[in-house]
């Protein structure tokens, strides 16, 4: 089978996408691209007339723990320990440009 996708269709989405490849990307991408749109041809080539959709091949179930409060660590003991804490909450570095 010749290949799905071309060197020249390869440069083309890298310049849609920003990247600069090198040619022996361009080379190493084509092969790996044709590889995967092979694989996606086998898949649709597949009689799936019986197959009833599913959006998850296994039946799902709640497997989260029930919300129970427990005896916890004292606030102010764990403040303690902090680098740093502020009208009882830890106080942490600003992010994101944010003041301080």
């Amino acid at each position: 089978m010749s290949s799905p996708i071309s060197r020249d269709d390869v440069a083309h989405v890298a310049r849609l996408a920003r990247l600069e490849l090198t040619p022996d990307e361009l080379d190493r991408f084509t092969g790996q691209l044709a590889a995967v749109l092979d694989h996606a041809a086998d898949v649709e080539a597949l009689d799936v007339t019986d197959v009833e959709p599913t959006h998850h091949p296994y039946p799902l179930r709640n497997v989260q723990r029930a919300d129970v409060v427990v005896p916890s660590c004292d606030r102010d003991e764990v403040l303690a320990e902090a680098p740093a804490s502020e009208d009882g909450r830890f106080r942490v570095p600003p992010v994101l440009g944010e003041e301080a």
